[in-house]
């Protein structure tokens, strides 16, 4: 029987059935190269969306500020966008992320294009992170961009469910949309394997520290985001771009925000 397209496992010991998720089932029966070009596809759309929204202009509608544009920048006349001077803190975090960079590895460079599959070519020893990639050794302190523009965006979030110059409180769609990209940015920031070892990564013996009990459940914390850490780094990704759209619609004028204000 063949475990790749089988839905039903023989367990050789206890002689019981286990039933094969059905995600595991597609990727086993799915080509190889099926991921490396989805993740060269999406990493492609989101990088020239992120470019054009950037080149537009400011993005803002009523209390909706853009991510892309978070946080403001006054600069001036200039003929450069000023999402410009903030895209590239979020980015470069994102650029220099572990997860992201297996998955550019192999999907853009095939370094390799997959497990159990060799390389293109001649083959080549492995020389770490280094030439043009020494750069992603900088992920530990562009974790310190990333958590600053999140502290924004949950200003901008907060700011969002108040109608302007007042007390009053809205929820509509937009804040909702809001909300939710900030939760799944917070959870992939700070469920980052830099923020992990920031936390508690550096210790031995936790009994043996000062604190040590306090940082050892603020480790546990974010090891429970750090396991679904490529569920965050796409989830989130998507929602940036879903609020940025939603707020394009309606400066547009495609249709209203709904909402409702106590």
């Amino acid at each position: 029987m063949s475990t790749g397209t089988s839905q039903i496992l023989d367990a050789p010991v206890t002689g019981q059935h286990t039933t094969v998720p059905f995600g595991e089932r597609l990727r086993r029966s799915a080509p190889w190269w099926l991921l490396p070009a989805t993740v060269v596809t999406v990493l492609t759309c989101f990088s020239g969306y992120a470019i054009w929204t950037a080149i537009v202009g400011h993005n803002q509608w009523g209390p909706y500020l853009s991510p892309f544009y978070s946080p403001q920048v006054a600069v001036g006349r200039t003929p450069v966008s000023p999402a410009f001077f903030v895209l590239w803190m979020p980015l470069s975090f994102r650029a220099t992320c572990y997860y992201y960079r297996k998955a550019y590895f192999r999907s853009f460079f095939l370094d390799p294009p997959s497990c159990a599959r060799n390389e293109p070519g001649a083959r080549h020893s492995y020389k770490g992170e280094t030439r043009l990639f020494v750069l992603n050794n900088l992920h530990r302190y562009t974790l310190y961009l990333a958590i600053l523009v999140i502290g924004f965006l949950w200003y901008d979030t907060v700011q969002a469910f108040f109608v302007h110059g007042t007390t009053k409180l809205q929820l509509g769609l937009g804040t909702g949309i809001m909300l939710l990209n900030v939760l799944l940015l917070s959870g992939y920031t700070f469920g980052c394997h830099a923020f992990r070892h920031l936390v508690g990564g550096r210790v031995d013996c936790y009994s043996c520290v000062r604190g040590g009990m306090v940082r050892y459940k603020a480790w546990k914390g974010v090891s429970l985001l750090n396991v679904r850490h490529p569920s965050w780094a796409w989830a989130s990704m998507f929602s940036v771009v879903a609020v940025d759209v939603y707020i394009h619609m309606l400066n547009a004028g495609w249709f209203l925000d709904p909402h409702i204000t106590f």
